[in-house]
């Protein structure tokens, strides 16, 4: 028999797909976070690179700063543990309170 791939976006059919008619933006890619910001983690389907793992989706962080393009967003998953994502800008979204 042959096995089942375990990839990085394997079991994700329907977390990571977008609509039909959903346009592709710019804007998203441009956005600029400030250390401290909460982000929300929301991978863009249509950018593999810099995509944060699709557990961590709709997750809340803070971020911590910016290495390159991308950001240092800190989690709390779980009672005591913090997590550490290194993740570019068109898979973060500003938290609203």
């Amino acid at each position: 028999m042959v096995r089942s791939s375990k990839g990085f976006r394997s079991g994700t059919r329907a977390k990571l797909k977008k609509d039909f008619r959903q346009k592709f933006t710019v804007t998203p890619y441009l956005q600029e976070f400030e250390a401290g910001q909460d982000v929300v983690i929301n991978q863009d389907p249509f950018s593999q690179k810099g995509m944060p793992h699709p557990r961590f989706k709709g997750l809340i962080g803070k971020v911590e700063s910016k290495r390159g393009s991308a950001y240092i967003v800190k989690l709390s998953v779980g009672p005591k543990k913090v997590k550490t994502i290194i993740s570019r800008p068109e898979h973060l979204k500003l938290h609203k309170k």
